[in-house]
């Protein structure tokens, strides 16, 4: 008796998200997989909400999806812990909306000097990396 054969559906979706790591930040058209990504970043409006708390409202055209505005923004959130002197972040929530081709963001991160609880925390200087890696620009 043979095992059933089967993908998990985390396997595929590494599988299918590894493509996803080249981007270029100025304009340039790269392949990510099948789909042509030619992203043009318009720029990040930051406001301190309250203490740790800090809202980012970015701004973009050619993204795929909601996930590529996302990643915008959470690389003006690691670099501005970073400016801030802090090492992490923490993502509260992100809406993405895209409105006659301009993709607009909005997201809310807590920042902090130390790794925060929860699921969803981001360290500063691997991010801040990762985004200049893909051609991502920070604040």
């Amino acid at each position: 008796m043979t095992a059933p054969r089967f993908i998990s559906l985390v396997g595929l979706a590494a599988l299918v998200g590894l493509p996803a790591c080249a981007t270029q930040g100025t304009g340039g058209d790269v392949s990510r997989g099948s789909v042509a990504f030619t992203p043009g970043y318009q720029g990040v409006e930051t406001r301190l909400l309250e203490g740790d708390l800090v809202n980012f409202r970015v701004q973009m055209t050619g993204a795929r999806t909601g996930q590529d505005v996302h990643d915008y923004a959470e690389c003006a959130a690691a670099q501005y812990a970073l400016i801030r002197g802090f090492g992490f972040a923490r993502h509260v929530r992100t809406t993405a909306k895209n409105e006659g081709g301009i993709w607009r963001g909005d997201a809310v991160y807590t920042i902090s000097p130390a790794l925060p609880k929860g699921l969803k925390t981001i360290d500063a200087e691997v991010t801040v990396s990762n985004c200049a890696e893909n051609g991502i620009p920070t604040v």
